[in-house]
């Protein structure tokens, strides 16, 4: 799955007036959009995630500051480091997925596939693993 972590190039458009970035279903977005939600105010040092989905697909995009993104499929792990509010990460289901090294005063949308659902999160990695072999 983490061949298929990709960044995302949100569209700009741009004036005198400054930039407005568009993320629109079936355009920019791979999938149909059912939750947004955002991190803020992470304290130095904190991550967040440290999760994989069954179902859900997500992108994160940093509104403001940074961040790094680490996806693993159980075999290899990949960073993003994320700082332009017109860059998104698409992360599909069964990728564990870590946020780390939040700037000061980051914001971290995320974007999903899914409502919340508890029964979709695998919150043990060695579960992660094990799930992953059998998952196409």
């Amino acid at each position: 799955m983490i061949k298929k972590c990709k960044i995302i190039d949100l569209p700009i458009i741009a004036d005198q007036r400054g930039n407005l970035s568009i993320a629109e279903e079936s355009q920019a977005i791979p999938f149909p959009m059912k939750r947004i939600y955002y991190l803020y105010d992470v304290p130095t040092g904190a991550a967040r995630g440290g999760h994989a989905h069954k179902e859900m697909e997500s992108v994160i995009i940093a509104l403001s500051g940074s961040f790094d993104v680490i996806v693993d499929d159980g075999k290899k792990k990949e960073k993003f480091f994320m700082n332009r509010p017109h860059y998104g990460i698409y992360v599909p289901p069964f990728t564990w997925r870590e946020i780390v090294n939040f700037s000061s005063n980051s914001i971290a949308l995320a974007i999903v596939s899914t409502p919340y659902d508890e029964a979709d999160y695998i919150r043990e990695y060695e579960s992660f693993k094990d799930q992953i072999k059998n998952y196409g």
